[in-house]
């Protein structure tokens, strides 16, 4: 199967410090993959690489296609429109019109002429995720899509996320701390732990893993995520 996100031996450094350390990992097209680890471990840094923010100090991070990046605390534009948040998403693109997000995402319609910076903070990650999509992406990058987010609203944005993926064949890297969530959602999982790949696999054999299900599931292997 193609790859639309190739990283071989990558490692990432901010002066000495070395954030990422010799990591490769692949997302196929059309495949959601999960990366989960503790804070500090290196996923934010991985997902600015991928988005061209940062550069590697060796290795290679290789993207095939337009990627778009659902950023970590959602980093919208507070006192402009919902509708004008949309847009900015297509701003490489001459076609801005945004009614393809409210078919994809309805619950926004009525949001659409409301400023980003009133609304709740499930609204204000369904208009990021909306502004991703306004490019029309082949890889999208979430990062910490649950943080703060209540468990009703988070299963409605997995539930849009499955139906980008089924319906459009949209390839996800997601980026999580809730190990739950990542290895229910997606069929295959990396664990970072201090700027490495720690373990790697289908998502299935990750969640009956001892030593995983101590640190990031909070019990034994078989109990009910």
């Amino acid at each position: 199967m193609t790859r639309v996100v190739d990283v071989d031996e990558m490692t990432v450094r901010y002066g000495a410090a070395v954030a990422l350390d010799r990591v490769s990992l692949h997302v196929a097209a059309g495949e959601m993959v999960a990366i989960i680890g503790p804070n500090g471990a290196g996923k934010s840094t991985l997902v600015n690489t991928l988005s061209g923010i940062l550069k590697p100090a060796s290795g290679r991070a290789i993207v095939h296609g337009q990627l778009a990046q659902v950023p970590e605390g959602r980093q919208l534009f507070g006192p402009l429109s919902v509708d004008d948040n949309l847009r900015l998403g297509a701003w490489r693109r001459r076609d801005r019109d945004t009614t393809h997000i409210y078919a994809m995402l309805p619950e926004l319609e009525r949001l659409k002429h409301r400023r980003a910076g009133l609304l709740s903070g499930g609204e204000q990650q369904m208009v990021a995720l909306g502004r991703a999509l306004m490019s029309r992406p082949d890889i999208l990058v979430i990062d910490e899509m649950s943080l703060g987010l209540a468990p009703l609203v988070l299963a409605g944005l997995v539930g849009h996320l499955r139906a980008r993926n089924t319906e459009d064949g949209l390839a996800v890297l997601l980026i999580e701390q809730n190990a739950r969530l990542a290895l229910d959602l997606c069929s295959r999982a990396y664990v970072l732990e201090a700027g490495r790949v720690a373990t790697e696999g289908p998502s299935a054999a990750l969640a009956e893993s001892p030593a995983l299900a101590a640190a990031y599931l909070g019990g034994a292997p078989g109990e009910e995520l």
